[in-house]
């Protein structure tokens, strides 16, 4: 496999400021550093480069998505308002998402990532590609940011895919441990891109990502919600992807697979209660993208969003790449096997009940019209 690499320095310098983890700091808050920080994000880059990995990866150069590529998916007044608090030296996107000077410039250029990387899979430059960028996206609604999220980068792509490279089908696949609200928000009517979301049960936000939430008007059944209990491990998600994506995406036919790929659903991690580790995103990528080569060819884009261990999020990273490219470097996880080896992995009825009730609204997702096969656009 040819898989392409998004990466720019510049995305890793993206600013939260201080905070207590995710919140701002004040009042009985010390100031400390933000969780969505550069670390992770560093770390795992470094560790793909020393695996020997990096090189054998296909750069893809980003550029900053245009305000009229954002505006297929935010409101053009609140694009603006962005711009303008980055030139004032910073401020709040809205629901919990702070920000610097220099932002609107850096939050166009992770747009223009995920974009960048699409464009190279559909022109063919590559199998699939990873972009590496921040701030994350899934987030994001329409008028504000949201979670860390100023501009929804999947759904951008999502949509540039469709308006501009001419897609009739594409489906996004969000296993960030977090509900991808945003980018339930930006297709819940549209039956052409297929959106489901894999996130803990009533994490964030609060009372987001009800599973009878499904869509609406032409687009209803075109969205799938798995909200899976807090505790869920490699068995819950490993039957949430075979039993509902893995079907979904088979009668969706998407011409395009994109994974909105949180690495906050691991063990360890400081903003969740999953129970996951580096084998299990390996295990998940796999199967995307053996459902993914029964549709389209094979073509996914992996965009990264949340994920706030610096420890565990590198290996998680590298185990899903690896897996895009067909490769498997020398690296061995030393976290896997503590959580791995943590009781509760296989699933367990609460879990399956989750999962069933789930399943149950693959039947509804818009099927592709018989004969049909990929396109480039």
């Amino acid at each position: 496999m040819s898989t392409g690499w998004v990466w720019h320095e510049r995305c890793m310098w993206h600013d939260p400021g201080s905070a207590g983890g995710p919140l701002p700091a004040g009042g009985w808050i010390e100031p400390g550093t933000h969780v969505e920080n550069v670390e992770t994000k560093r770390r795992m880059r470094n560790l793909v480069e020393v695996s020997g990995l990096l090189a054998q990866l296909v750069a893809v150069a980003p550029r900053p998505a245009t305000v009229d590529e954002v505006c297929r998916v935010h409101d053009r007044g609140y694009v603006e308002r962005i711009e303008q608090m980055s030139a004032s030296g910073g401020g709040d996107a809205g629901n919990m998402t702070p920000f610097g000077p220099g932002s609107y410039e850096i939050a166009l250029l992770a747009a223009g990532g995920a974009i960048t990387a699409t464009d190279a899979v559909l022109d063919g430059e590559v199998d699939n590609c990873y972009a590496l960028v921040r701030p994350p996206g899934h987030h994001a609604m329409r008028d504000s940011g949201c979670g860390f999220c100023i501009f929804n980068n999947v759904a951008i792509a999502a949509a540039h895919a469709r308006e501009a490279r001419g897609l009739e089908r594409v489906a996004i696949v969000d296993w960030d441990v977090h509900h991808g609200n945003g980018l339930q928000d930006a297709f819940y009517e549209d039956p052409s891109v297929l959106t489901i979301s894999l996130h803990q049960d009533g994490n964030f936000p609060p009372n987001s990502g009800p599973v009878d939430e499904n869509g609406a008007g032409a687009g209803a059944g075109a969205h799938i919600n798995v909200p899976l209990p807090a505790g869920s491990g490699d068995g819950a998600y490993q039957a949430a992807i075979e039993r509902v994506v893995v079907p979904a995406l088979d009668r969706h036919r998407p011409q395009l697979v994109i994974v909105a790929s949180g690495y906050d659903a691991s063990g360890m991690d400081p903003l969740a209660q999953m129970m996951l580790h580096s084998d299990s995103y390996r295990a998940m990528t796999r199967k995307v993208m053996d459902a993914a080569g029964e549709s389209c060819e094979g073509r996914v884009v992996v965009c990264h969003e949340g994920g706030y261990s610096p420890f565990i999020v590198p290996f998680c990273g590298l185990a899903l790449i690896e897996t895009l490219a067909g490769v498997r470097t020398e690296v061995q996880d030393p976290y896997m096997p503590i959580i791995a080896g943590m009781p509760g992995h296989e699933l367990l009825d609460h879990q399956e009940q989750a999962v069933a009730r789930a399943e149950r609204l693959v039947p509804t997702v818009p099927a592709a019209p018989q004969g049909t096969t990929a396109t480039t656009g």
